[in-house]
């Protein structure tokens, strides 16, 4: 599967390397040799306010933890790059050649000598403040979380609002974790229905607990959004830009490890717009097994899934993700002719130090390509990063001491309707693997309201409504004050036209759930189905009243209002769904003929 040369080339092509290079002095010194690579390749995080534990700027701090060094890049732990060499071409390595390890240890064999001052080079000149410049708007965690000083790793998301007045295009995001020394990496998402909000409202500190997100967050256009130690913010291309609507919440989930104090971590991002609409859309895409289940002791469970592409793209980025147990991730691309080409190997996986690989230059993939994964996960007692001691039976789940195993690769279609095919078909293939999750999660935990109420769900959005009703009552049998189960299992029954039934369900999910305004927004829509204006008014208004950033609140009010003869009012409502979602095509429809009527109004004056 790798690329291999004829015996001839190979040694014409060494030849040709050896009589250019410089030959490397056999006794390196400090300001020659070792300077330039502990600047380049351990600089970035090993300095005063960066995740690194220490600083390795001056030779001093590199004699000091001279044995320590040797070992670590001796054994390729640092610096951290976990993909194997000539599995995928990547940007930004930050692997060390074997020649630059062996002089390392060499230089430490000699004593650490600091050699001529006249061969000392300038240090590099590091950026503190933002590295792309001066963001268009920065937006920061409002309140401060305080970290523990001791314990397990945290896993916590917290809910940033974005302050826009229009909706914008967002060309590149830099993170700030607000504390480096604790903050291991962030995951980002984007939520515009208040689902984040309201998790974190029922948690007294800031954020919200959990190592993913809530159900209303998601990756803007399908641009996956992340942070790790190193990562070099990037500016894409305008015409790659994504769109971020007026009203949306920027969640990040942070991974903090105590550092022995408490430790004040409040994170801010920057964002930089454009005004060029995007012409090109990547989309990230997933691989993977949300069904995961690892006996104990089990030393080679191993997880694989495929997709064919439905049309050509090009493979711009691929970012692996497991928790403590994964060891080996593959990913590879069976072209339709049958030759296989790399996506990346990951021989020794660390969960610590997950990252977005770019690739150094687009991979083209045709259409019909098969996409492999195939993760092995070891759950033994020899696993020196199991969490468990003794090992533990593990399942999916979102807490590091739960696994995982996603593959996501950043694909861009040539053309829009090339995206919009790709985008289908990622839906469906999302629903049936979220169905074969939620199937495999209720019969794991059969007296489990939540995962009735999750099968019944799933089944709702794959129009299997019969089926969804029976989960969704069983949920309520087992709990009968599941708001969310009454909510869903209402959504069911109107769907059948049963709208008596549905009113009675989404009544009682609003006694439960009094805050919750798409509780109000749904109870509000089926009471205007019955006919029910002064009721569903109510409801409605309720509803914009818990949400003020809620679109289709004000606008199936504003309609309400304009069957009632209020047609003043129903155009402001209108006009503020317009306002949060520009292009709104119900609302503009609605707008138009109620301003019909009021022009139609004054002229009859």
């Amino acid at each position: 599967m790798r690329g291999t040369l004829s015996v001839a080339t190979a040694l014409s092509s060494i030849a040709f390397a050896a009589c250019r290079a410089p030959v490397p002095s056999p006794h390196p010194t400090f300001n020659r040799d070792i300077a330039p690579l502990v600047w380049d390749h351990c600089g970035g995080c090993h300095r005063p306010g960066q995740q690194g534990p220490f600083s390795l700027l001056s030779i001093q701090d590199v004699r000091q933890r001279a044995r320590l060094i040797v070992t670590a890049t001796s054994r390729h732990i640092m610096p951290p790059w976990l993909p194997e060499p000539g599995y995928g071409a990547f940007a930004g390595e930050r692997r060390l050649r074997s020649e630059d390890v062996d002089r390392i240890a060499q230089w430490v064999k000699d004593g650490t000598p600091e050699g001529d001052p006249a061969d000392r080079h300038a240090p590099p000149t590091w950026v503190d403040g933002w590295q792309l410049g001066q963001p268009d708007l920065v937006v920061e965690l409002p309140e401060a979380y305080t970290l523990r000083p001791g314990g397990a790793d945290v896993f916590r998301n917290f809910v940033m609002p974005i302050p826009l007045s229009a909706s914008r295009f967002v060309r590149g995001m830099e993170v700030r974790p607000g504390s480096r020394g604790v903050v291991h990496h962030a995951t980002l998402g984007i939520d515009a229905t208040r689902a984040s909000r309201r998790l974190d409202a029922l948690d007294p500190e800031p954020g919200f607990e959990g190592g993913m997100f809530s159900e209303g967050t998601h990756s803007p256009d399908n641009h996956a959004l992340g942070w790790t130690p190193g990562m070099t913010p990037v500016m894409e291309p305008a015409d790659m830009a994504w769109r971020l609507e007026k009203g949306s919440d920027l969640i990040i989930q942070l991974h903090m490890i105590p550092s022995g104090k408490p430790e004040a971590v409040r994170p801010s991002v920057g964002f930089f717009f454009t005004d060029t609409p995007p012409t090109r859309r990547p989309m990230d895409f997933r691989l993977g097994s949300k069904t995961i289940d690892i006996p104990a002791g089990e030393s080679a469970y191993t997880i694989e899934d495929t997709y064919v592409l439905p049309i050509d793209v090009d493979a711009l980025s691929v970012y692996p993700h497991a928790h403590y147990l994964a060891k080996d991730m593959k990913a590879f691309a069976t072209r339709p002719d049958g030759t296989v080409t790399w996506l990346i190997w990951i021989k020794d996986w660390d969960f610590r130090w997950q990252d977005q690989y770019r690739y150094a230059a687009p991979v083209f993939l045709p259409r019909g390509t098969t996409l492999t994964m195939r993760y092995t996960y070891d759950n033994s007692a020899g696993n020196v990063r199991n969490p468990h001691h003794p090992p533990q039976h593990v399942r999916y789940g979102p807490l590091s001491s739960d696994e995982m195993g996603d593959l996501w690769l950043r694909l861009l279609p040539r053309t829009s309707a090339d995206a919009d095919t790709l985008a289908r078909s990622y839906v469906a293939n999302e629903l049936r693997k979220n169905i074969a999750a939620a199937e495999w999660m209720a019969a794991q935990h059969p007296l489990e309201a939540r995962w009735r109420n999750e099968l019944g769900a799933r089944y709702l959005e794959a129009a299997r409504v019969e089926e969804g009703i029976v989960q969704l009552r069983e949920a309520l049998r087992l709990a009968p004050a599941h708001a969310e189960a009454h909510h869903n299992l209402g959504h069911a029954l109107q769907s059948q036209g049963r709208l008596a039934d549905a009113v009675a369900q989404f009544r009682e999910a609003a006694r439960l759930s009094p805050d919750d305004d798409q509780v109000h927004l749904s109870l509000a829509n089926a009471l205007q189905d019955q006919g029910k204006l002064d009721e569903a008014i109510v409801h409605f208004r309720r509803a914009v009243a818990l949400d003020p950033e809620g679109a289709d609140a004000h606008n199936n009010l504003g309609a309400a209002l304009a069957s009632k003869g209020l047609v003043d009012e129903a155009v402001v409502h209108f006009r503020r769904a317009l306002d949060i979602r520009p292009g709104y095509a119900d609302a503009e429809k609605n707008l138009n003929q109620a301003l019909q009527l009021q022009r139609g109004r004054g002229s009859r004056r």
